[in-house]
Order: structure tokens, then C-alpha cells, then sequence
């Protein structure tokens, strides 16, 4: 999937210097990703651990409650992810044409599609 993204930036003019910032934000947008998934899987362990093997009612309920908490961190981990991807590649297009300009409109993400 990234191969792509790599492999424009080193068949492009651009610099050292950019070639270097596209890797590091291709990379920490992945250890983001992956940051946001083990903390998902993390919640999920304190939860089954909670509800399995503590007999007292609040330990229980918190347990009951870091369930749907873990679903929503993996959800928010992949939108974020998937919406980073996107400006990463809509900034790397308007790198690569001559005569686009230099950011994106408004300084935020590119719209929808």
C-alpha cells in the first residue's frame, strides 16, 4: 500500500529534503495507526481480565464499559489513519505537478471526493 507512495517521491525531482518529510510523515501516520490499535487491544485485555477473573460488581461494569471504549478507539484510530493518508497523498500529487501550489486550500484536509 505505501510501496506506491515511496516509490512516486523516489522517481520524482523532488529533493533530499522532501523526500526525507514524506517518509517521516508516511511512517508516523503507520505508528500512529498501530499506536491507536494496541491501546484498542490493551482495553479490550483490562476488560476480558475485569469481567473473568474479579467477582466485585464495579470491576465488572468497568470492565462492561471498556468493551464498546476499545471498538471506538480501534474506529477513531482507522478514521484518523485513513484521513492522514489521504492529505499525505493529496500534499505528495501537489508536489509532484510543476505547477500546483504549494499547500492545501484553507491549510486543511483536501475535500472530499
Amino acid at each position: 500500500m505505501n510501496d506506491t507512495l515511496y516509490q512516486r517521491f523516489i522517481g520524482s525531482r523532488l529533493g533530499l529534503r522532501e523526500h526525507l518529510a514524506a517518509a517521516r510523515s508516511i511512517l508516523a501516520n503507520e505508528r500512529t495507526f498501530l499506536a491507536y490499535q494496541r491501546t484498542a487491544l490493551t482495553e479490550l485485555a483490562v476488560a476480558a481480565t475485569f469481567i473473568r477473573f474479579f467477582d466485585h460488581p464495579a470491576l465488572t461494569v468497568i470492565g462492561w464499559l471498556l468493551v464498546p471504549a476499545s471498538v471506538v478507539t480501534m474506529a477513531l484510530g482507522l478514521v484518523r489513519y485513513r484521513r492522514m493518508h489521504k492529505l499525505i497523498h493529496h500534499l505528495e500529487e501537489n508536489a509532484l505537478r510543476p505547477d500546483a501550489p504549494d499547500e492545501s486550500p484553507a491549510g486543511g484536509p483536501p475535500a472530499a471526493q
